[in-house]
């Protein structure tokens, strides 16, 4: 059952804290926009003292010069802060997007499996881009227009408090409204992130496997399962329309009843001489012109619940504690397993009473049919899972206390990164030179290759980029395990991939790689046994046998079984 990366709660003190290097020109941002609203305000005293003029038979040069001064004026501030906001805005989401992408990384493997890779794509796409578009269209936007309803208001105190009086008739609706609204939409929007998560992790699981789909016919069924989240995601995407229609009817209710009441003030109070038509019309301007900003910011509501729902799985992530240094004494490179069983599901075992000891420098392999266990040993050694019972120890250290580069893992899957091929091999070793990358390509025999494609070190390779054969990508996932220089290395059938024509090519790269250090080696196949020290036969999540390929050869066990089998698959047509 997946386990969700956690969704923060209390986000007020996150924000305060990706705002606080950025805190002057957050001020400056706020100074330039309250320049502009102040400029803009004066736009319609002006036209009430025209109307003043019109019925004096006055000249209106001087005012209508000053409303395209005005104009000019308010729009260059206005450009400006809005600038200012979105650097602010966008210099916290590189921050926030950074630390997330550090946290994720330094997440233990188990933790992101048993969240599943949807909830963590999700995250890094959907909610950053969420994110991003309140920060690029949304704060800019809101910050002008909260800085405009309140100056406004300020403006129809001014002019008359009665003006104001009867504005603030509409502020209770809108008030409640958004209250309402916010109640509702952070719980349905939150939802409907998670279900996104979920309908993208069975996505996912569906194209990832897509031949084993086809091999036991599980096509309708995983259809089914498809269907499901997305229903599921579209209805609380129906939910969260239907709140914003019912959120935008009030919202216009409130407008109603408040122009109404400006415009029965200003009758009024121009009947019996309390203020003349150029005022009456100035404050109906205002709050005609407060229809925008109130509209604008009450809607970037909407946004901003989106963005907090997704705000909050991004911090949920970026503040969880990373993972404590582990000893950085160097280690001698023993192994000893003792009494560990491993479940993922609750009541079927797929380990039982492991017990091995692997002595500094020696080379085991494991062996057995599929699903004997192989691969979860190898996972609970390397630390990607934790066993349901029982102790592992490298070095007499628990995984728990080692440096996270002590015990490394090269699986079957390798994944090649999209850059200068020099980038990826540097991923082990950030601080290597050319001249060391060099090395640890020759060291399993790649640098004949590497020498030969277009640009060198330099080739930019994977996605979009050279593509390299499946052998060629194995023996980049051993340079890396050269450059990294575990005490432990761990190969999971790491040379499967590369078919039967370039197997002695990559085994003889794997043998360079895991040279001088302690290896539990998957053995894809059995030639790979035969050259180890020692061979351990797992049956049923069991070790059935331990020996030298000699001694199990000879005693005719399990062993000794799937060695015939494999000699006699070598020598048919």
């Amino acid at each position: 059952m997946s386990e969700l990366l956690p969704t923060a709660t209390r986000l007020r003190g996150a924000v305060a804290e990706l705002v606080r290097p950025h805190r002057f020109l957050a001020g400056g941002a706020f100074a330039v926009l309250l320049a502009a609203t102040g400029i803009g305000l004066a736009t319609a005293p002006l036209l009430g003292h025209i109307v003043d003029l019109v019925m004096a038979h006055g000249s209106v040069a001087v005012p209508v010069v000053l409303l395209v001064i005005v104009a000019v004026a308010r729009g260059a501030f206005q450009a400006a802060g809005q600038a200012l906001v979105a650097r602010v805005g966008e210099s916290m989401l590189a921050t926030l997007r950074e630390r997330f992408v550090s946290r994720a990384m330094s997440l233990p493997l188990s933790t992101v499996e048993k969240a599943g890779a949807g909830d963590l794509t999700a995250r890094v796409t959907g909610d950053v881009s969420v994110i991003a578009k309140a920060v690029r269209e949304g704060l800019p936007e809101l910050g002008g227009s909260a800085l405009t309803i309140v100056l406004t208001f300020g403006g129809l105190a001014v002019l008359d408090w009665r003006f104001l009086i009867a504005t603030l008739l509409a502020v209770p609706i809108q008030l409640y409204t958004v209250r309402w609204y916010g109640r509702r939409a952070v719980p349905v929007y939150a939802e409907q992130r998670v279900a996104i998560g979920a309908q993208q992790q069975q996505l996912l699981d569906t194209i990832g496997g897509a031949r084993t789909v086809r091999a036991f016919g599980l096509g309708d069924r995983q259809l089914r399962q498809v269907t499901e989240r997305s229903l599921a995601a579209v209805s609380l995407t129906l939910r969260g329309i239907r709140l914003i229609t019912r959120f935008f009817a009030r919202l216009n209710l409130a407008e109603f009843i408040g122009l109404a009441a400006v415009l029965a003030t200003g009758f009024l109070l121009v009947r019996n001489g309390s203020v003349s038509l150029g005022t009456a019309t100035a404050a109906a301007l205002y709050f005609h012109s407060l229809f925008t900003p109130i509209n604008s910011a009450l809607a970037l509501i909407d946004d901003a619940q989106q963005a907090t729902a997704s705000l909050g799985r991004l911090v949920g992530v970026a503040e969880l504690r990373p993972p404590e240094g582990g000893s950085t004494v160097p280690l001698d490179g023993s192994i000893k397993i003792a009494g560990v069983h491993h479940a993922y599901v609750v009541g079927t075992p797929v380990l039982r009473d492991i017990e091995l000891s692997i002595a500094p420098g020696e080379r085991v392999a494991l062996v057995g049919a599929s699903g004997a266990g192989k691969t979860t040993l190898a996972k609970l050694l390397a630390g990607v899972h934790r066993p349901s019972m029982g102790t592992i120890l490298v070095g007499g250290l628990p995984l728990a206390e080692l440096d996270r580069r002590s015990v490394a893992l090269v699986s079957q899957e390798v994944h090649v990164f999209a850059g200068r091929l020099s980038d990826d091999l540097r991923l082990a070793a950030p601080e290597a030179t050319d001249e060391e990358l060099n090395a640890a390509l020759a060291t399993v025999n790649a640098l004949p290759w590497v020498e030969k494609l277009p640009n060198g070190l330099s080739t930019v390779v994977g996605d979009g980029g050279h593509r390299l054969t499946a052998a060629q990508s194995q023996q980049l996932a051993l340079a890396r395990l050269v450059l990294a220089d575990p005490a432990v290395a761990i190969l999971d059938e790491a040379t499967a991939e590369a078919g039967s024509a370039g197997a002695k090519t990559l085994e003889a790269a794997a043998d360079a790689a895991l040279a001088g250090r302690t290896a539990l080696v998957i053995a894809h196949r059995l030639t790979q046994a035969a050259a180890a020290d020692r061979v351990v036969v797992l049956e049923d999540g069991r070790i059935v046998e331990s020996g030298s390929h000699e001694e199990l050869v000879a005693s005719g066990g399990r062993y000794a079984e799937l060695w015939s089998a494999w000699a006699q698959s070598r020598h048919e047509p």
